[in-house]
């Protein structure tokens, strides 16, 4: 529960993975898919608090859902909202490296997230400031449905705030891991030799270098719960 509402959640730090919050996305092996602004989010298992929240989040909306819109019945659930990331995908193949020791679980929305940083939650990050295996906590809002006789819960995606960086996953290395040391090893130049009859030249001052985390990861191309093309 959060802000007093049982079907919403925000998490601990998670790390985000296959993330498309900037640009609505489509499956293109799912023809006429709606684009959706969506993430796959990495729980830590030692974030009992996150995965008991969310626990108790499906589990209320389930039995809501029972005593209202469902009428009585009580269906299984045919898809699975959260996974082991030790374990396996649907279709028998195993989790990436990065999922170990985590809880796995997608979230989507039609409407584009609110994406800010920890340091300043009031303004919006740049496109390029998000990426995937960047950390962050997230607000979950889960609902239920019952459409064509195929009863669920399902997960929606509120609003992200961006807590640290972290190493960009589906390939490419951080500036922050290209540069690191560089800014501080910088050699000062040797200073000029005295000028006669004009005095010492002043020494040159040497330029400090400062290298942005861009934090750009590349586009995903399966997703992780599935195993098949996004």
């Amino acid at each position: 529960m959060y802000q007093n509402i049982p079907s919403k959640v925000l998490t601990g730090e998670v790390r985000l993975s296959y993330e498309h919050l900037s640009q609505a996305y489509a499956n293109p092996n799912q023809p006429g898919a709606e684009p959706k602004f969506s993430t796959t989010m990495l729980i830590p298992k030692i974030d009992v608090a996150t995965k008991a929240e969310i626990d108790a989040a499906i589990k209320y909306v389930y039995e809501q859902a029972v005593a209202n819109d469902w009428k009585g019945a009580r269906p299984q659930l045919r898809s699975q909202l959260i996974y082991d990331g030790d374990g396996l995908r649907n279709d028998g193949s195993k989790f990436g490296p990065e999922c170990a020791g985590h809880w796995v679980i997608t979230a989507s929305t039609k409407r584009k997230p609110q994406v800010v940083d920890i340091s300043n939650i009031n303004c919006e990050l740049a496109p390029q400031d998000i990426y995937s295996g960047m950390y962050a906590r997230v607000t979950l809002n889960f609902f239920s449905f019952n459409s064509n006789g195929n009863k669920g819960v399902g997960c929606g995606l509120g609003n992200v705030m961006k807590t640290r960086d972290g190493e960009p996953l589906a390939g490419g290395a951080s500036a922050a891991s290209d540069f690191e040391g560089i800014g501080q090893s910088v050699t000062a130049p040797v200073a000029a030799p005295a000028t006669p009859n004009y005095g010492a030249a002043m020494p040159t001052t040497p330029g400090q270098m400062n290298y942005q985390n861009t934090g750009t990861a590349a586009t995903p191309q399966i997703n992780p719960i599935t195993g098949m093309p996004m």
